[in-house]
């Protein structure tokens, strides 16, 4: 069979990013092969079948049932499982160690943005954390526009000229909760699919959404992997300006599992509450209440006199909890030491627990987290920056905790609305504490600052400062340069990872076939280059990397051979070579040059080489190179 070097088009699922729909119709092929057959667009689900292996247990949108429903969710669905043609191009001058980091700063839409994570993240997040939008009637609304995410990203973005404005969501507009839902759900969706099976989602919210943000989470996520809904005391002070006369001084972090039966860590026991006063040959001990927590009717048990043994002194049980043990084991607790009694009769007895008895080093983390406040979030801000930047940042202590319960290691962390970048402060501050090498990535919107807006006034005002564009992940990413000279400072023993790579979502860098109607000898000259012009070789490159799931951060080593620029990623999984010209007198050379750097690299697994379609004179050289690669087991060869 003749060598051939296959051209990736737009037409082609490897310039996109996943295919769920396609994904999950393969896995019921697998659990049900006989759910597939053909339909009017290829492979589709037999819907008869289907019930009939359910027993008919199946129920369609129109009939009545149980769960949330809004105006626009089946759109909203349709969104999450349509693909993303985009690509994040590369900006290492924006970025901090580019060449050593592992960690990521992501500007673009997070629905595209998840998207194209996909393939090379997928299943390997341990902790996704986010703080999306309160629905206050202020906050910026995602205007998914299921025909061309990625134009109408770039349009509300300014980066691309466009009359289209920002608007806030209100609750005048009639679809107050239905636009929060149609932004949220989508992304939940994709969200699910980067958790690892021992992955964890975090989603902060407040009173106005958190019951449909439950509801949906049931949905996306099974209710049975439900974790926590966490209580934030988030207010240290008794709001003044509370229209009802409630302060409302929490909000709420609603925890899930990928899968059931996962927990969190706890935390360490308080070993200071230990100690052996009496030199008990039985170690360190504390003294603990004995109360119980059953009345006499409900225990009538547990409710009975203690009597000192030593001095015949009577201790009555509490009317209302009785005591913690029955009489037996009152009385073995009494007979081994382990039950401390009062001096006089007005005291209450106290078990005597040692540490040695106690399984674990760790307790409980309690539902109910205090003890962190906004306005520590908000002084942070105001040390890093000197301004308020940011409007209710999150503090860095809150997100730290959760995510010393949830990781360890080099556990990826992933928050999606990444805002001030509490998140990548968070995760910088806990791997100096306790000498983990966890990563990041962010994302956040490039949102444009008005500084004509008195909300916006000073953000956009500090971008002009630094001499940046005017948009919120402009301060974002100079949040993570500062907070890493903190963690720093604060642990400067501490070596690692301080840097982040920049990304920025833009359309594709393969150029479609867009012909001008009155000059079609012109467009197709130009269409014999099938990459836009306007795009770097790292740019392609890059996008290579999203579109065969190899993490963004790989190792890239780079050699030349017969004057060309070969690239080596992943050691030897993706070979590329993006020279402008690739002449027939270089193309042995070029193979065998690729072949014996592969034989060096000793590539686990298989190579994939692309290179770019216009590079070759003729198809005879195009050719020639896909079968001297072939012959030596390099049998997947592109062209762009």
């Amino acid at each position: 069979m003749d060598a051939t070097m296959k051209k990736l088009d737009l037409a082609d699922p490897a310039t996109r990013s996943a295919d769920l729909v396609a994904e999950n119709i393969a896995t019921l092929r697998t659990l049900f092969p006989e759910l597939i057959t053909e339909g009017a667009n290829g492979a589709a689900i037999n819907v008869d079948v289907l019930k009939t292996l359910v027993g008919d247990a199946t129920v369609t949108d129109a009939e009545e049932k149980y769960g949330l429903n809004w105006f626009g969710k089946r759109r909203a669905r349709q969104l999450a499982l349509t693909p993303s043609t985009g690509t994040l191009r590369p900006y290492p001058e924006d970025s901090v160690d580019w060449e050593t980091t592992k960690n990521l700063m992501i500007e673009g839409d997070n629905l595209e943005v998840l998207k194209l994570l996909q393939k090379s993240y997928a299943g390997k997040v341990k902790l996704i954390y986010i703080d999306p939008p309160y629905n206050t009637g202020k906050d910026f609304v995602y205007p998914d526009d299921y025909r061309d995410n990625i134009r109408n990203y770039l349009e509300l973005t300014g980066q691309i000229e466009s009359g289209r404005k920002i608007t806030s969501n209100t609750e005048s507009s009639g679809r107050f909760h239905t636009d929060w839902l149609n932004m949220m759900y989508p992304r939940l969706k994709l969200a699910r699919d980067l958790l690892h099976e021992d992955g964890i989602l975090m989603v902060s919210c407040d009173d106005i959404e958190d019951a449909n943000l439950i509801s949906v989470l049931n949905s996306v996520l099974g209710e049975e992997n439900f974790i926590a809904h966490f209580v934030w005391k988030a207010r240290q002070f008794t709001d003044a300006r509370a229209k009802t006369n409630v302060s409302t001084d929490h909000e709420y972090i609603v925890a899930y599992a990928r899968s059931d039966e996962l927990a969190l860590k706890g935390i360490a026991r308080d070993e200071s509450k230990f100690s052996n006063p009496d030199n008990d040959p039985r170690g360190d001990w504390m003294s603990r209440s004995i109360l119980g927590l059953a009345t006499r009717d409900q225990r009538p048990n547990l409710h009975y006199d203690i009597i000192d043994p030593k001095t015949g002194h009577k201790f009555p049980p509490n009317p209302a909890t009785g005591w913690r043990y029955a009489p037996e084991k009152m009385a073995a607790l009494i007979a081994d030491g382990r039950i401390l009694f009062p001096k006089n009769e007005n005291g209450r007895p106290r078990e005597k627990k040692f540490r040695a008895d106690m399984k674990s080093d760790l307790i409980s983390f309690r539902s109910i987290i205090d003890g962190v406040h906004t306005a520590d979030g908000t002084q942070e801000i105001r040390n890093l920056f000197g301004a308020e930047v940011f409007s209710f940042p999150k503090p860095t202590e809150l997100v730290a905790r959760l995510i010393e319960q949830v990781t360890s290691g080099s556990d990826v962390v992933v928050d999606f609305f990444a805002g001030s970048g509490t998140t990548g402060h968070a995760v910088m501050a806990q791997n100096a504490a306790d000498g983990g090498s966890r990563r990041y990535i962010l994302v956040q919107l490039p949102e444009p600052l008005d500084p004509s807006n008195k909300d916006q006034k000073v953000a956009a005002e500090y971008c002009d400062k630094l001499g940046k564009p005017r948009n919120i992940s402009e301060l974002t990413k100079e949040r993570l340069r500062r907070s890493a000279k903190t963690v720093k400072d604060k642990s400067p023993m501490f070596s690692g990872d301080l840097g982040f790579r920049v990304f920025k979502l833009d359309s594709t860098n393969i150029r479609a076939w867009d012909p001008d109607r009155d000059n079609i000898a012109q467009s197709l000259e130009e269409s014999v280059e099938h990459l836009k012009a306007d795009r770097t070789e790292q740019d392609i490159l890059y996008e290579l990397l999203l579109k065969l799931g190899l993490d963004l951060c790989v190792p890239i080593e780079t050699r030349t051979i017969a004057s060309a620029t070969v690239h080596s990623i992943g050691g030897g999984v993706l070979i590329a070579c993006l020279a402008p010209q690739i002449v027939g007198d270089d193309v042995e050379a070029l193979g065998q040059g690729i072949v014996s750097w592969r034989k060096e690299l000793a590539t686990a697994g298989e190579t994939t080489c692309v290179f770019r379609d216009s590079a070759f004179v003729d198809d005879v050289a195009k050719t020639n190179l896909a079968a001297i690669l072939e012959q030596s087991g390099i049998a997947t060869v592109r062209s762009l």
